[in-house]
Parts: structure tokens; C-alpha cells; sequence
């Protein structure tokens, strides 16, 4: 069975041309491993710009979103706040995992990722941190389970 997956990089910075993404290629390589068709990463800034680019993926109809960034405690992280409205119902485990990946991985600031994970319909959002290190341990600690997700949200059996 073929999932879309849509990445988004969240970064006011990288959509000036200030800065490069390095998050977004990593999720895009790691989903691709799995067998996902990626389209992304697309590029937005912080706020807004967000919901409105997960409302998007989501009319898409992608089984996916993996947003990267927008997640920490700066005053213009709001990616959790786009995400969350959106969400029908959340799954705290797989943001619990992420942040548990990281903190294995040696990285205690990954406590202070806010990001979320949850169910908008049939699509699956999912945020992740904005760096390198954060996009890579998301990809390792999801590997395992987002397949079985994925096909649960179609009606596959447990």
C-alpha cells in the first residue's frame, strides 16, 4: 500500500533565504526509506503560515504531514498552537517518543520540544523539532510504528 506524506519546514528565517533547511531533507529521506512518497519539503514561515499550509496538505488529502520546527519555546515558535485546531484527535505517544528518542540520543533540550501528533480526518500530523539532530531521532523513533499507523487510520486490522 503506497502513503503521501507532505513535509513541511517551519522556519521564518529559511523562508527569507536566510538560513538553509537541513530538518526538512532528513524527513524527507527517512519517510522516502519507508516507502512513502514525499512531496516537500515546502518552506513556510513561523505563525500563520502554518495553518494554513497544514490546512492545504490536509484538503490534499496527503495520509501524512510531518511539520519540522516551530516547536521550541521562542516567542515565534507556534507550530503546536497551528496544529492543534486542526486535530481531531491527538496521539500523545508518538510526540512522547520523539521527545524520548532525544533525550536517549543525549539531548536533554529535546524536553523542551511542545510538539504534538494527531489525527485531521484521515491525515496523520506529526511535529517534529527543527534541527538536524531532532529531524534524524524523529525519523528513528517512528520508524517501528508509523506503517501500522498509517494503516489503521485506513481501517486495517491491529
Amino acid at each position: 500500500m503506497t502513503y503521501r506524506a507532505l513535509v513541511i519546514t517551519v522556519s521564518t528565517r529559511t523562508a527569507a533565504g536566510i538560513w538553509t533547511d537541513t530538518s526538512g531533507p532528513i524527513l524527507v529521506t527517512g519517510l522516502s526509506a519507508l516507502g512513502i512518497e514525499v512531496t516537500g519539503p515546502i518552506v513556510v514561515a513561523d505563525g500563520e503560515p502554518v495553518g494554513v499550509a497544514l490546512r492545504s496538505g490536509i484538503d490534499s488529502e496527503f495520509d501524512l504531514i510531518v511539520t519540522t520546527g516551530g516547536t521550541g519555546l521562542s516567542p515565534t515558535d507556534h507550530t503546536p498552537e497551528q496544529t492543534r485546531p486542526l486535530l481531531d484527535r491527538e496521539i500523545p505517544g508518538l510526540a512522547e517518543l520523539i521527545r524520548a528518542k532525544g533525550l536517549a540520543a543525549g539531548v536533554p533540550t529535546a524536553a523542551l520540544s511542545r510538539g504534538l501528533a494527531g489525527l485531521a480526518g484521515q491525515t496523520l500530523i506529526i511535529n517534529v523539532p527543527g534541527s538536524a539532530g531532532g529531524a534524524r531521532d524523529a525519523v528513528v523513533a517512528l520508524e517501528p510504528t508509523l506503517l501500522h499507523a498509517l494503516d489503521q487510520i485506513r481501517g486495517g486490522q491491529h
